[in-house]
This record gives C-alpha cells, structure tokens and sequence, in this order.
C-alpha cells in the first residue's frame, strides 16, 4: 500500500518582499495491491500552523481547507475524528483534495509575512533600473539551507512553522531513516516586454545556466540539482537593448558618419577651437530621457518553479495507516503488507515576486 502526498505551491510577493498570498493545493493519491477487501484507517498529522490550536483533529481539519473526498471514504469518521476510514479500490486513485492557505490566521487583513518567514525553499528580489544609463536590473535568489542537499539528513523541515526534526517511526510500518529534503528543477523566469527589448547583451548569471528566447518571452534561468543543493544564493545582472535606444547615438558621436560608399566629417560652425576638446557627457535632460525609456524594458516580476521530494509546504504528514482486521476480508491471517509514502511539493512558475 502506497500514499504519495503531492502539494502544488501558488505565491505572490510585494516588492517589499511581503507575501501578498500564498496557497498549497494538495493531492493524497493511494495505491492499493493487497489481494482481499481491507480496511483502512489513515491518520494524518502536522505542526502547529499559523497559531491553529486545540487536539490533532481540529488542526487537521482546520488546516486542510475545502476537502474533497473518494466516494470510499466515511465522512462521518473524518467529521468527529478527523481521520479518514476507507475501503480502497484496487490500483491507483486520489483519496482526497485539499488547500491550505500558507498564511495562516489573519491572512485577510493583508498583513502577510515576509517571504523568509514562510519557509520556502527558495526567495527572491529583484533591482531594476541599475546602471548609469538605468539599462540594467539585477536578480538575487537565496535558498534555504534547510533545502541544501549537503544540509545532512536528520534535521528537515515538516512544513511552514515547523520546528521539529524528522518524524518518529510508528507502529503502523510507516518511518524509516530520515533524510533531508531536496531541492529539484530550480528554475527561474524573468519576463521581459519583447515588444520593446531588442537584445540582452549581457548575462552574467553567478550561478545556473542563463539564456534570453524572445520566443519564450523573457529570460530563463535554469540551476542543475547538484549546484542547485549546494548553493546559499545566486544572482543575475541583466542589460537591456531596446529597439529606440539608439535615437541619441548622433548626439553622444559628434557630427561623423559613415555610409556605405565613404567617410565624410563636417566640423559645423559651432564647432569651436582644434585643441577644445568637446564635451561628450550627454545633456541632464536627455539622459533622464534615457533612463525613462529604460526603465520601461525593465522586468515587472519573477516567477520561480522548484521540486522538493521528502517536504510539504503545509506541513501535513502520514501519521499512521492501520487495517481493520475485524472489518477487512479476503486478508490470510497475520498479513503485513508493505506500506510507503512519499511527499512531494511543487511550484511550476507559481511563486511570484513582484518588483
């Protein structure tokens, strides 16, 4: 018998680094293999979340918002108990659908931590307008060293507010050496107005693999899980091109230019002395010109998508899944199936910085 538990991870952060929302959509999927009619009880549990109090029932039930159940189950049992009793189908199915607002309490007030305070793998700022033509903009991620591969095994977290190491080995069959979470597909877009960016003639990107698709949109940068699970933080500095920033080239040039057929200088009246040198600083007002065309081929936001396999964003956990001996049929006497299950939380471009 398997029990996968997989959360999909939606996220909007202010530029101040304030979380605006932050949702997990979860999934519990059970696989069933056992020959016979066996009935199950499957216990879940978590950390204290967002200040939820009272017995392990109601802070089940009052973190798995708008759940949605498997015909099988008993809602009756998961009403009082907040546990779930059911009798599973043969092969794959999905025992039930859940979301869980990350913020916790008081998320309606708009008074939402910060994105550190959330206890996600992964941060992000974004600095725009840097430069001294206002061109360039600059990407820094920090990751979380709870998430590094090289963290060690022993001491990963359950969830946002969790506080505890790994989970104790109950008598249900569930529990085993505990290893750290970790960190996959860490990928990082930037969205870029292609209409108005001509070129990016600069990536330097600290750690990762960067690269501009005016196809995808924007620029992609992608972290390999083995720099991705060593890595505290990273950034990225961008130049941006656009299609009008050579308007001002003739002012900043003086009077020559070159055509296709020859070479011609004209020193204007207004030229002064041959031994004046000319002023080539570019005049305050065309150069705030220039940095507000700049600015508009700025990046408006970040979007981050990352895999984290042995970790939950709400924190939730299998407890314990026992079999009814009394209820289930078909089972030979003193039959232990294997029992197994895995955690599993994604962000496919759901976390979201504003800048």
């Amino acid at each position: 018998m398997y029990v996968d538990l997989v959360e999909t991870v939606a996220a909007a952060f202010a530029p101040s680094g304030r979380a605006l929302s932050a949702f997990a959509n979860g999934s519990l999927a059970f696989n069933s293999k056992v020959s016979g009619v066996p009935d199950l009880l499957l216990t879940l549990t978590t950390s204290t979340l967002g200040g939820a109090s009272g017995d392990r029932s109601q802070r089940i039930r009052s973190l798995m918002q708008r759940p949605v159940f498997h015909p099988c189950v008993r809602l009756a049992r998961w009403t009082q108990h907040g546990e779930l009793s059911f009798v599973p189908p043969d092969g794959r199915f999905v025992l039930a659908g859940y979301e869980v607002d990350l913020l916790g309490p008081g998320s309606d007030t708009g008074l939402g931590p910060e994105a550190s305070k959330l206890n996600l793998p992964v941060t992000a700022r974004v600095t725009t307008g840097l430069g001294q033509a206002g061109n360039e903009f600059e990407v820094r991620l920090e990751l979380s060293p709870r998430f590094s591969n090289s963290s060690g095994r022993g001491h990963g977290p359950r969830g946002v507010g969790s506080s505890s190491s790994a989970p104790s080995v109950s008598s249900s069959g569930f529990g085993s050496d505990y290893k750290a979470p970790v960190l996959e597909e860490l990928k990082c877009f930037i969205p870029l107005p292609t209409s108005a960016v001509r070129r990016i003639p600069d990536l330097r990107p600290s750690r990762g693999e960067a690269h501009f698709s005016p196809a995808e949109g924007g620029i992609m940068w992608t972290f390999s899980p083995k720099v991705a699970g060593q890595m505290t933080a990273a950034t990225l500095r961008c130049s941006v091109v656009g299609h009008n920033s050579g308007v001002d080239d003739d002012e900043t040039n003086g009077n020559t230019s070159l055509a296709a057929g020859g070479y011609a200088y004209d020193d204007g009246e207004d030229g002064g002395a041959y031994q004046t040198p000319r002023d080539s600083s570019p005049a305050p007002e065309s150069e705030a010109k220039r940095r507000a065309a700049n600015a508009a081929l700025m990046p408006r936001c970040v979007s981050i998508s990352f895999a984290v396999k042995g970790w939950l964003a709400s924190g939730l956990r299998v407890d314990s899944l026992t079999i009814d001996t009394k209820r289930s049929r078909g089972l030979g006497e003193g039959v232990k199936p294997y029992k197994g299950v895995k955690y599993l939380t994604v962000s496919r471009g759901g976390v979201e910085v504003r800048c």
